[in-house]
């Protein structure tokens, strides 16, 4: 049977002894969904985009970029959904890490999406 682990690719980030915990669970859980999800982020953020301002495909990627940040700092029903669409591919034992420092783990996620977002959008 597959698993949601099976699903992710395992990007074998180095650990050393002064990693922390909230760093492990970035790297070894946060990091690799976010791959997974990556064109399903895409795709979300493009229709947002363009249901907010219909030229976005036109606009320069220094703008597509302010737009992508400035979105998922104020629009607090995207964010809400790039962090459930993310937290939807954890195990019983990842929800039970993220639970412990939610909050935290929810900045991660945004700012590691936000850089993915803009990095998507540059091709």
């Amino acid at each position: 049977m597959t698993t949601k682990i099976n699903l992710r690719e395992s990007l074998n980030l180095p650990n050393s002894e002064a990693t922390t915990p909230t760093e492990i669970f970035q790297n070894q859980t946060l990091r690799p969904i976010l791959k997974l999800q990556n064109d399903l982020y895409i795709s979300l953020f493009t229709n947002y985009a363009i249901r907010q301002n219909s030229d976005f495909n036109a606009l320069p990627s220094s703008k597509k970029a302010v737009m992508i940040e400035q979105s998922l700092q104020k629009d607090n029903v995207l964010k809400n959904t790039f962090i459930g669409m993310t937290i939807g591919m954890f195990t019983v034992e990842e929800m039970e890490v993220y639970i412990s420092d939610s909050k935290v783990f929810n900045k991660r996620i945004i700012t590691m999406l936000i850089e993915r977002l803009k990095s998507g959008f540059k091709k």
